[in-house]
């Protein structure tokens, strides 16, 4: 990746989408259960436990979904709607937050408390540059690290 393409992966906080179980595990594991389930012989499963008719169908075009899910806070499918700190780092003119003279501000502060190594990785960012921090993050998604991994409650 280079240039602004590369950015499409990255937050206006600093997480990297790559490391997203949404991004990485979800959609595998969700293909994988829908496989299973067409190998089985589920689609037509109901006919034995009658109550599963009605939910079915919807279970099944729920792990569609979720097998094909992509989303991103740059592209506005991520992310809450109202996020302050999206707004923030789009007012500053800057692309994350860790390129903000006050990083680490309260929000990220707060943010970082489900997210432990967000600011470690943020000041990382700040001393390597955007393309190498995006590099390493990108050798922890080959080592399948996702933020699941490390999130706290």
């Amino acid at each position: 990746m280079s240039g602004e393409n590369s950015l499409g992966l990255v937050t206006y906080c600093g997480l990297y989408c790559g490391l997203c179980a949404q991004h990485t595990r979800i959609p595998l594991q969700a293909n994988q259960l829908q496989q299973t389930l067409q190998e089985e012989g589920y689609e037509d499963f109901y006919q034995y436990f009658p109550e599963m008719k009605n939910f079915f169908p919807q279970f099944s075009q729920f792990l569609e979904k979720l097998a094909k899910f992509n989303c991103t806070c740059r592209s506005g499918k991520g992310g809450p709607s109202n996020c302050e700190i999206r707004k923030c780092v789009q007012q500053r003119g800057i692309n994350v937050c860790p390129q903000c003279r006050e990083y680490p501000c309260e929000r990220i502060q707060k943010l970082a408390e489900h997210y432990p190594t967000l600011i470690q990785d943020g000041k990382r960012l700040q001393k390597i540059g955007m393309q190498k921090w995006i590099d390493e993050q990108e050798q922890r998604v080959k080592r399948s690290i996702s933020y699941s991994d490390l999130k706290t409650k």
